[in-house]
């Protein structure tokens, strides 16, 4: 049977603990071990339970760091980044810099959404973005996260792993469909791709999808820049965040690289609340449907 993504990271968690390395987080060994992704060791000498104070946790995850462990620091809801964050950005990722002293430290920050109010939900990593010393990526499969997690286990860099809760029962990747001159590209950035999916599937136009995971820095970027030049209509970054940020600055590089238009999609800009009414949720088939329509000038089913 395939293994899912929750698995994939809790089999690398476990052999990164057994290393000695401490896994530090809020509510870890709680109901359902953080979506399956902990190990169900709560006795492990490596298994670190921090209080509620966010703003400390941060900062005994870059000290533990900082004598010589490398630990995982998990993030349960995105939106506590504005807490977690500040000793990861303004210590860890400045102190090779300053000080030649690496604070090697892998963060998993896990973005979700659905009536979880104002704070917790979606993805925040543009917090993170622009701040160097600091690597970012957004794998949604076990084998994307494998190769995200060879590069943050072994590097000396602060890492920000962003993930997806609704990503954690993928067992494998979508066989996107390779166009020489595709009619528009789509490029998913912090999101879940289910709903993009979707979209491809049903689409009557040629429509060429490339996940944006390695983000910063950006690994792939000639790659997604021949394909959006390739393009007839450019391409559209969608995201789990609001627009106004990362999604933006990686839009206007491939832009200018390109020379064709590349649009963003994500959040709505207004605050999330409770209830379905009230919910700011990351573009779904519909939304990308009717951009993709708006672009083509044409129905694509």
């Amino acid at each position: 049977m395939a293994i899912n993504l929750a698995t994939t990271i809790s089999d690398l968690t476990l052999d990164h603990m057994d290393k000695g390395n401490l896994v530090m987080g809020q509510c870890l060994t709680a109901v359902g071990w953080v979506g399956g992704t902990v190990p169900k060791v709560p006795n492990h000498p490596s298994m670190v339970e921090l209080s509620m104070a966010d703003v400390a946790g941060g900062g005994i995850a870059v000290g533990s760091s900082l004598f010589g462990n490398r630990p995982i620091y998990i993030v349960r809801y995105q939106g506590f980044l504005w807490y977690n964050l500040i000793s990861v950005v303004n210590y860890a990722a400045k102190s090779k810099e300053l000080w030649n002293v690496p604070c090697p430290i892998i963060v998993r920050a896990i973005a979700m959404e659905g009536k979880i109010g104002p704070v917790a939900g979606s993805s925040h990593i543009s917090l993170a973005y622009r701040m160097p010393g600091v690597k970012i990526a957004c794998p949604r499969t076990p084998r994307e996260y494998i190769e995200v997690w060879q590069e943050a286990s072994t590097g000396d860099d602060p890492y920000i792993i962003s993930e997806h809760r609704a990503s954690f029962s993928v067992t494998e990747d979508t066989m996107y469909e390779e166009y020489e001159s595709p009619d528009i590209v789509l490029l998913p950035l912090a999101c879940p791709r289910q709903e993009v999916d979707k979209v491809v599937s049903k689409s009557s136009a040629n429509i060429s999808v490339e996940p944006l995971v390695f983000i910063k820095p950006f690994k792939n970027f000639s790659k997604v820049v021949d394909l959006v030049q390739r393009s007839k209509n450019g391409a559209i970054i969608i995201d789990d965040d609001y627009p106004d940020g990362m999604a933006k600055s990686i839009a206007y590089d491939l832009t200018i690289a390109s020379g064709k238009k590349v649009e963003v999609m994500g959040l709505a800009n207004r605050t999330a609340g409770f209830s379905d009414a009230t919910d700011n949720l990351p573009p779904n088939e519909n939304q990308i449907k009717n951009k993709i329509e708006d672009i083509l000038k044409c129905k694509i089913y």
